[in-house]
């Protein structure tokens, strides 16, 4: 499993994720695996979303889609996001 993890801004977080979760079909078919959603405490217009996938390769593709694009603007995302593909290592319950 690979994760790729998005930091971004937004102009206004409920109208993105909104338009995050009408896109959440497309995520699915072009391999995402599940996203967890994360929000700054002190700005909730700056947030990471992390998203699962099989392989790097998909999540490139996907990271790189011009599909993606249109619906960052259509989300209003601010500029691009950072993004950075990691590798799972361990999980634990505490």
């Amino acid at each position: 499993m690979i994760y790729l993890m998005a930091i971004q801004k937004v102009e206004d977080f409920d109208k993105w994720k909104k338009v995050f979760e009408e896109h959440s079909t497309q995520r699915r078919v072009r391999g995402s695996k599940g996203a967890e959603i994360l929000r700054d405490s002190n700005n909730p217009n700056e947030i990471v979303v992390i998203t699962k996938w099989e392989d790097e390769d998909t999540a490139k593709k996907f990271s790189s889609s011009h599909d993606l694009k249109n619906v960052m603007k259509k989300a209003g995302v601010v500029g691009f996001p950072e993004l950075k593909f990691l590798d799972e290592i361990n999980q634990t319950e505490h």
